[in-house]
């Protein structure tokens, strides 16, 4: 017997979204150029929020965020430094938030796949 889904939940594992695959070129962002897929699972515009799972290979990116993301990694490492130095890594099963005024650098140590909240 085939149930349905309860209204208002979504299951990323069984919700099918299409992979939208994001070449990332930028020298003023990335010293190299590489290649991410994001699948949205979940989108209110009204709360400018989205969820979804993100991967990509190693790479280092400058960025400045204008939002706040929660993020679940699933896979592989990351290390994250601010502006003035500070960095932390975080691996495969971390959970940690980066807050809307964060500047410095996200680099991917290994091939990456996260789960992503993102509140705008």
């Amino acid at each position: 017997m085939h149930r349905q889904q309860p209204a208002f939940v979504t299951d990323f594992a069984t919700q099918p979204t299409k992979a939208l695959i994001q070449e990332v070129s930028d020298p003023q962002i990335v010293e190299k150029p590489y290649q991410s897929i994001t699948w949205r699972h979940f989108s209110n515009e009204d709360k400018q929020l989205t969820a979804g799972v993100w991967e990509a290979g190693p790479h280092k990116e400058r960025c400045h965020c204008d939002y706040d993301e929660l993020c679940h990694l699933l896979e592989g490492q990351v290390r994250l430094t601010d502006s003035a130095g500070n960095s932390s890594t975080f691996e495969a099963g971390s959970t940690f938030v980066v807050a809307a005024g964060f500047e410095g650098t996200w680099e991917n140590l290994t091939d990456v796949r996260k789960v992503y909240v993102i509140l705008r």
